[in-house]
């Protein structure tokens, strides 16, 4: 069972991200703000659910929040500063465009940076104990689903709308026939040690 909130008296944000572990693409994050009252039982870390479950949280989501918002940190970015710092910058980017400002910051794992004027307190696993991070989980993982799925247009042999550029047998043996994209990130192990890949 999720937790409704950390501190009852505080405007709360739940922070995640998705896409951290792929081979190409924006990471995406989400920072969303769920009333005290909010119920749902559906609910959870969004890993933990199905693609259909996510596609009918997330209109109840952000029809329910007291604010929302979904950003990203683009692929060369995260070849510029590394994903760990693009992770923590995609989450700040999704707290700067709340209509509401939070007073207390919930962010899902172990690492983050201080944003500015706002306390925060890391939880590891928090997208599978507080709801507002598992609503988080749920928008930025649907977020980049959808982006996934529109690259995918342009470069089917990849198979981007089964395996969301993570990093599948099928993927990287395109990017061995095929090469890489605009997309890919460079600065990941796109192959395996023993292929070579000239980029």
């Amino acid at each position: 069972m999720l937790k409704k909130y950390f501190d009852k008296k505080l405007i709360e944000a739940g922070c995640d991200e998705a896409g951290r572990g792929c081979l190409a693409g924006d990471v995406f994050a989400a920072a969303v703000i769920l009333p005290k009252t909010f119920k749902n039982k559906l609910l959870n870390d969004s890993k933990k659910l199905t693609d259909k479950e996510r596609k009918l949280l997330r209109p109840i989501i952000e029809e329910n929040a007291i604010a929302w918002s979904v950003a990203r940190v683009s692929a060369a970015e995260i070849d510029k500063i590394n994903i760990l710092n693009a992770s923590i910058l995609a989450m700040h980017r999704a707290i700067d465009k709340l209509t509401t400002l939070p007073e207390s910051l919930l962010i899902d794992g172990n690492r983050f940076k201080p944003y500015p004027s706002i306390p925060h307190r890391c939880i590891i696993q928090g997208d599978g104990k507080y709801m507002n991070i598992a609503a988080a989980s749920v928008l930025a993982k649907t977020y980049r689903d959808d982006y996934m799925d529109a690259l995918h247009e342009e470069f089917p042999q990849y198979d981007w709308l089964h395996n969301k550029a993570y990093g599948t047998l099928k993927h990287r043996e395109a990017i061995r026939k095929y090469g890489v994209t605009p997309h890919h990130r460079i600065s990941f192990r796109l192959l395996p040690e023993q292929l070579s890949l000239e980029i």
